[in-house]
């Protein structure tokens, strides 16, 4: 398409809008003489002309053009282009997208949806101009006025944890953030402090005296070949002759003596208990404990589970205690205190729970303690970049509180 035949910005968006209404399943029922045209390579057919596949190839460019991230995949899924998202009701996309940004869906409706469809229609002009398409000069998580600011103590701001800029390479498209350790100033019951969010797996951990590992109300631990985190920490912590066969399962054994110990046999423990075990091999990179929070519920006759955001915070708080327990103890003992926390998003993960909400859990109980004037190096855990760069603006808004209230 020439430069003088360049579609408007506005009847783009209206025919992606239209897209997402119906989704890509059901193109061939659409009328979108605007995309169909900007898809029809030159001297084939008229532009009215129904063009099914270019329409999705221009479509799935367009977005793959934004760059990853948040907005990225809420684009993905609006539009029934996620994997497996294909045929979904528009409802259940809509709500699928509104999750990727921890917002309710009328939230999500009434405000990033329509960002987000507006960045697809903006790839889609940049593309039919000829220009390189571009992802947008500021990442949608990140505060434009955090740009260039850094706190007097060296430490990066929430928007540092963007990558650096593109290279000059057209291609070239910047990750959310790389996986790596990120000191980030917050701010909790008027008190100023640091902790570290951590991007990479959980037996990458090193030097941490205690690591909050989720689990289910039976205090079950899922197979070691798994990729949980409760699985990671299981293997990782597991002991191994040098060809790699297993010796002792440690974590595993010091769960169920614990359990055999407190739990009643066969039934289930309450919401939010927390039991201690030592770390297993971990122990040669500096783990000392790990502490398994029940929080996920097993719902009856299916493989999945229920948590509830109050059950987080009710954990959390008794992590804190276990670690003024066995900090007395070891005070008698002569041993060095447990100082360093690593706390993941529970619930976060087949507990259904948004990462947004889960933090919100989570951090309610990490004010309550920092207010009362707790002492401890936390730490924050997540895999995936575009939840670090949730979790970041989330630590680095006004008194480290979610700068909204997350939708379910």
């Amino acid at each position: 398409m020439s430069p003088t035949q360049l579609p408007d910005h506005g009847a783009v968006l209206a025919e992606v809008r239209e897209v997402r209404r119906a989704g890509i399943v059901r193109l061939r029922e659409l009328r979108l003489p605007v995309l169909t045209g900007m898809s029809a390579s030159p001297g084939e057919g008229s532009p009215g002309e129904p063009r099914f596949p270019a329409v999705e190839r221009l479509l799935r460019t367009a977005v793959a053009a934004i760059g990853g991230g948040t907005l990225q995949e809420a684009a993905e899924f609006s539009l029934g282009l996620a994997q497996g998202t294909r045929d979904w009701p528009p409802a259940d996309r809509r709500r699928r997208a509104a999750q990727v940004y921890g917002v309710s869906v009328e939230r999500f409706r009434k405000n990033q949806e329509l960002m987000v469809l507006g960045q697809v229609a903006e790839q889609l002009v940049r593309l039919a101009s000829g220009a390189p398409a571009q992802p947008p000069a500021t990442g949608a998580a990140a505060p434009a006025s955090d740009a260039g600011t850094a706190p007097a103590d060296g430490s990066a701001p929430a928007s540092a944890l963007t990558s650096a800029s593109a290279t000059s390479e057209p291609s070239a498209r910047p990750r959310p953030l790389a996986p790596s350790h990120h000191r980030i100033p917050v701010r909790a019951g008027g008190h100023g402090g640091h902790v570290t969010l951590h991007v990479h797996a959980v037996d990458l951990l090193r030097d941490i005296d205690v690591v909050v590992s989720p689990s289910n109300t039976h205090l079950a631990l899922p197979e070691p070949y798994k990729s949980s985190v409760a699985a990671s920490l299981r293997r990782a912590g597991a002991v191994r002759d040098p060809a790699g066969r297993l010796v002792e399962d440690s974590v595993r054994d010091e769960l169920r003596a614990w359990s055999d110990r407190f739990a009643a046999p066969g039934l289930s423990v309450a919401p939010g208990t927390v039991a201690p075990t030592g770390a297993g091999a971990l122990a040669w990179q500096g783990i000392r404990r790990i502490f398994h929070a029940a929080v996920a519920v097993p719902r009856p006759g299916t493989n999945d589970y229920d948590v509830q955001p109050a059950d987080v915070t009710r954990a959390v708080t008794r992590v804190f205690a276990l670690l003024a327990e066995e900090n007395g103890r070891s005070a008698d003992a002569g041993l060095p205190p447990l100082r360093s926390l690593c706390l993941p998003l529970l619930g976060a993960g087949r507990g259904g729970l948004t990462p947004a909400v889960s933090f919100a859990a989570v951090w309610a109980a990490v004010e309550a303690e920092l207010a009362r004037g707790g002492d401890w190096d936390l730490h924050f855990l997540v895999r995936r970049p575009e939840r670090a760069l949730l979790v970041a603006e989330l630590l680095a808004s006004p008194d480290g509180a979610p700068t909204e209230e997350p939708g379910p």
